[in-house]
């Protein structure tokens, strides 16, 4: 059995002030679960503080994105060594945000998830095709690129460090999320791949999360299925309410 996990990312959003507070009611509510993990990623200003809050709680903390280089001149750049410093255990990589908005590519996020793997920290790897891609019958061709590019070189045992996040960039922020059975057909893909990129093992170690509109009256459904084995959540985890009920998913 793979161990549920549940991430929440907070995207540019909350102060450190709100950072806090919303820290504060997730540590008090969540209190005292231990049978999945769960993760929160706020801004990078406010790490430092989300980290000393959530200490000696269930919560574990994440970024939202990194550099693929421990220190050098590069101005405004956050490596994962100093990410490591302030507290997390993880680091999202690959958003579609970032592939969209920052043009990130497949090959710099393989240099990230690298570097992330080498530092100590664990990534949270994302893919997910858009909307045009998926109406073209694209989607399986862009997830084996994305699967293929992001986890290039990669071992098995480093493998057993990465989580992957399905998140179809047509239903991220929209209030549309895929079926119960689109996300089990698409999990059940990416699995399939990393079986045959890695081996069956890997495959069946694997965490693959959901991601898009993910909330408290649809979560239950979608983490029923069988691969799918956890969720990557937006704009309801800066909800305390929405978000502890999406920790607390009955299947």
């Amino acid at each position: 059995m793979r161990r549920p996990f549940i991430a929440g990312n907070w995207k540019l959003n909350q102060t450190i002030a709100e950072s806090r507070e919303l820290a504060q009611q997730l540590v008090a509510n969540l209190a005292g679960v231990e049978d999945r993990d769960i993760v929160i990623a706020p801004v990078f200003t406010a790490l430092s503080t989300v980290a000393e809050v959530i200490k000696n709680s269930p919560i574990q903390l994440a970024a939202q994105n990194c550099y693929p280089q421990i220190q050098g001149a590069f101005t405004g750049e956050v490596s994962p060594l100093l990410l490591q410093d302030v507290g997390c255990n993880y680091s999202i990589l690959g958003h579609s945000e970032r592939r969209q908005l920052m043009g990130e590519t497949d090959s710099f996020i393989n240099l990230k998830l690298l570097k992330v793997l080498e530092t100590g920290l664990l990534p949270i790897l994302c893919i997910g095709e858009t909307l045009q891609e998926r109406e073209e019958n694209r989607m399986l061709e862009v997830l084996t690129r994305q699967i293929e590019g992001g986890l290039d070189t990669l071992t098995a045992e480093q493998m057993a460090g990465v989580v992957i996040a399905y998140e179809p960039i047509w239903a991220i922020g929209t209030g549309i999320t895929a079926t119960d059975d689109q996300a089990q057909d698409a999990h059940s893909f990416i699995r399939n791949l990393i079986r045959e990129l890695f081996n069956t093992e890997v495959a069946a170690a694997t965490r693959i999360l959901y991601g898009g509109s993910v909330k408290p009256d649809n979560v239950d459904g979608l983490l029923a299925q069988e691969d799918i084995d956890g969720a990557l959540v937006g704009g309801a985890s800066l909800k305390a309410e929405d978000f502890t009920r999406i920790v607390r998913f009955e299947s």
